[in-house]
């Protein structure tokens, strides 16, 4: 992977414009060591979580039966078995029925699987995951909508990934904001590329200046003091992915938070058709060109509607 230095440094000793080109050589280079640990981590991690995603998979209410074999509500790749069980959905809950022929290739977050099982969704702080061989299931949750997310590392959508493409890491992207506190804490419908209504909370705005314009974005909170932020700029549809990219950022106790471009990155519904991301907020779209983190993908991936891709 390629690492930029030599135009980092110079842009941070020529620009001549305040904070993060005022960096020293010293300054700049450890600023693009941090930044390029961070873009070979998050691959890494986005290649094992999200790049693996080989379907999405609702439940219809009551009985969904799920395996390799021909006929099944839910066909799964091999080495699953021809009929791995069965997910009952009530209301909510999901309820997983082995197949006893199957029950031995089945794990439970690492563990043999006992018995039947009512599984925890990606909707709660821990979700449980069922795995055959390298075939990974968990239940996502989308809207009021349950799902059996399949993850297979060896599937046609995995294999055939294109990759990460970046922007050459620039410090001028790198700005500090200041958070600015609504009155009380609040939580937000957002809309996502599936069409469904997902709730996040909010509890104010990120205020900063990047390229001479003054901006602002609302992130979303995670856990104190942490922000998850889904943006769109002016190369959204261009030089970068057309519906969002995400930042994380973390609140200090001053009331100041380091916003580093150099680390926005594509949601992975911008490379998977079977995932669900957020669309940005109206506060979250910014009418400067950001050419800093990653950029588009090689090709347009529109989302799965309907039958496997929900």
């Amino acid at each position: 992977m390629k690492v930029w230095l030599p135009l980092v440094v110079a842009s941070a000793v020529a620009c001549g414009s305040p904070g993060p080109a005022a960096m020293t050589p010293a300054e700049a280079a450890a600023h693009v060591a941090e930044v390029q640990a961070w873009r070979d981590k998050h691959e890494v991690d986005y290649r094992r979580d999200w790049v693996s995603i080989a379907g999405l998979h609702q439940f219809k209410p009551g009985r969904n039966t799920a395996g390799s074999g021909s006929g099944h509500d839910i066909p799964l790749p091999a080495p699953v078995p021809a009929s791995l069980g069965v997910f009952v959905l009530a209301g909510q809950a999901v309820r997983f029925e082995p197949d006893r022929r199957a029950l031995a290739a089945v794990n439970l977050n690492g563990k043999p699987l006992a018995g039947p099982v009512d599984l925890r969704d990606d909707g709660g702080t821990r979700s449980d995951e069922l795995t055959v061989g390298d075939v990974r299931m968990a239940v996502h949750v989308s809207g009021e909508h349950r799902s059996l997310r399949v993850r297979d590392p060896k599937g046609p959508l995995a294999t055939g990934f294109l990759g990460f493409t970046w922007f050459p890491i620039d410090p001028a992207y790198r700005v500090t904001g200041r958070f600015v506190k609504d009155a009380e804490p609040r939580s937000l419908q957002v809309l996502n590329t599936f069409g469904d209504i997902d709730s996040y909370k909010t509890e104010g705005v990120i205020e900063f200046t990047l390229q001479g314009h003054k901006l602002s974005v609302r992130p979303f909170t995670t856990r104190p003091n942490r922000f998850y932020i889904v943006f769109k700029d002016a190369s959204s549809g261009q030089e970068t992915y057309e519906a969002a990219r995400f930042l994380y950022s973390n609140l200090n106790p001053d009331g100041t938070t380091v916003l580093d471009f150099n680390e926005a990155y594509n949601p992975p519904c911008a490379f998977n058709p079977y995932t669900t991301c957020p669309i940005p907020l109206k506060e979250s779209r910014l009418a400067v060109k950001i050419l800093a983190g990653e950029k588009a993908y090689p090709v347009h991936v529109p989302p799965a509607v309907g039958g496997a891709g929900r």
